[in-house]
């Protein structure tokens, strides 16, 4: 889901003044995501979309985060947490985020996902997800409700693996000739790849068109470049 473009000049959002309009981020589905060039009060500048700003999930360069530092090692020495599985959904989620060398970045922090700034406290974390229906059980999960947007308390939920799964972008469903099924099944059904599918389908295909279109003998790489 892209920004909505909307002049930001001068706004203040938290220690974030926005100086400028800065180069947009192309997304998959050809839309836009809006930048902002903004300066923090404590000196440093930084580039954040007009999404995370209109939200409320950024209110910092990160320096909120960094102040709190010292606060969370404390307060993780005092809760004795950091070997449990609730802490481990917690640090996941921030590397997901802002590891770039995490396998699943490009998935989440490559897409402009962030963690809203009450989250980057687990005890913050923690209190939430007692709050709403965490069970220390492999079969509850962190979901997003919509992938497009951050890690906030209003956007995400405790859901087991079958609803999470459910929740994928993978999982879209399209209909064709009174049939309806997941880009999986079609795949499965007309031996075109799925990532070929979600391809087609984002790039302005018809549905028809991209689920009957036989695929080009050297492969899917090249119609990602045409």
């Amino acid at each position: 889901m892209a920004s909505v473009r909307k002049d930001l000049s001068g706004m203040k959002f938290g220690r974030l003044t926005v100086l400028s309009e800065a180069p947009p981020t192309p997304l998959k589905s050809g839309r836009k995501l809006y930048n902002w060039n903004c300066k923090c009060s404590c000196g440093n500048e930084c580039v954040k979309s007009s999404r995370n700003l209109l939200c409320g999930d950024t209110k910092s360069c990160g320096c909120l985060h960094s102040d709190n530092v010292t606060k969370q090692n404390k307060e993780n020495a005092k809760h004795g947490d950091s070997k449990t599985r609730l802490y481990k959904i917690w640090a996941g989620m921030k590397n997901r985020c802002y590891c770039e060398s995490h396998r699943e970045y490009q998935n989440y922090g490559g897409r402009g996902i962030e963690v809203c700034d009450e989250w980057m406290e687990y005890i913050s974390f923690k209190n939430w997800a007692k709050r709403n229906g965490y069970i220390d059980s492999k079969e509850c999960t962190l979901d997003r409700k919509n992938n497009n947007l951050n890690y906030t308390p209003d956007n995400c939920r405790w859901a087991t693996p079958m609803t999470q799964g459910n929740n994928r972008r993978s999982n879209r469903k399209l209909e064709l000739n009174g049939s309806k099924h997941t880009i999986a099944e079609w795949s499965r059904k007309t031996g075109i790849r799925p990532d070929t599918i979600l391809y087609r389908i984002n790039h302005g295909w018809s549905i028809e068109m991209a689920l009957t279109t036989p695929t080009r003998k050297w492969g899917t790489y090249f119609e990602r470049t045409t």
